[in-house]
């Protein structure tokens, strides 16, 4: 372990000495959000990206682990969505002094939970639409606006987020995805990091493939 010191998934600030970036999962008050193991966020504070999540629509955001988020990504939750079946779309019922009743849950365009799998690189000021998946090892670029599901190890970029290309050919991606690194001991991922970041694309597969 680097300087003697094991990795803790349930500390704040893993930088000494820096704020600014933070492991999520230590922070979450919110019972419908959910986070794994050392995915973090450049900021100080998590929560406040995660907008229009009001208890009463009881969607759920659920994060991996190994996560990275940039700055300024934003998760919108279901109750940005308004009624779209009728002649206006104006929430009367959400404000003070209209006689409307909340309409039904059926005649809202509710997604359901909001995905994210593991080792999932998110970058500065993407937009996370309601009832996304995205899939493990994807990169969402810079800016993006994700309103559709994203497979595994895919980079999209743009509004709307398109996929530029796979990351690796098939082959590998099923090897990532039957290895799953992201849920082995901390003992064992840290002996791994020289697979983990090896450029050499063709010696990783071999290794995967004679430890599976």
């Amino acid at each position: 372990m680097k300087h003697e010191k094991s990795p803790d998934p349930n500390m704040i600030h893993p930088i000494p000495g820096y704020d600014k970036e933070i492991y999520v999962k230590p922070t979450i008050t919110n019972s419908n959000i959910i986070v794994g193991d050392f995915t973090y966020i450049a900021d100080s504070d998590f929560e406040s990206h995660v907008t229009h999540h009001y208890e009463w629509n009881g969607d759920k955001l659920i994060i991996g682990k190994f996560c990275q988020i940039a700055a300024g990504v934003e998760f919108v939750m279901n109750g940005a969505n308004h009624q779209m079946n009728a002649v206006s779309t104006f929430p009367f019922y959400t404000l003070e002094g209209w006689s409307m009743n909340p309409p039904a849950p059926a005649d809202l365009p509710l997604k359901g939970d909001t995905v994210i799998d593991n080792d999932v690189w998110i970058g500065q000021n993407a937009v996370i639409l309601p009832g996304v998946h995205i899939g493990d090892g994807a990169i969402i670029g810079a800016n993006s606006v994700v309103g559709s599901d994203i497979d595994p190890y895919t980079i999209v970029v743009g509004n709307p987020a398109r996929v530029l290309r796979k990351r690796f050919d098939d082959e590998l991606i099923d090897l990532m995805l039957r290895f799953k690194w992201w849920d082995k001991s901390i003992e064992e991922i840290d002996s791994l990091i020289p697979i983990l970041t090896c450029s050499d694309l063709e010696k990783v597969r071999e290794e995967l493939k004679a430890r599976l």
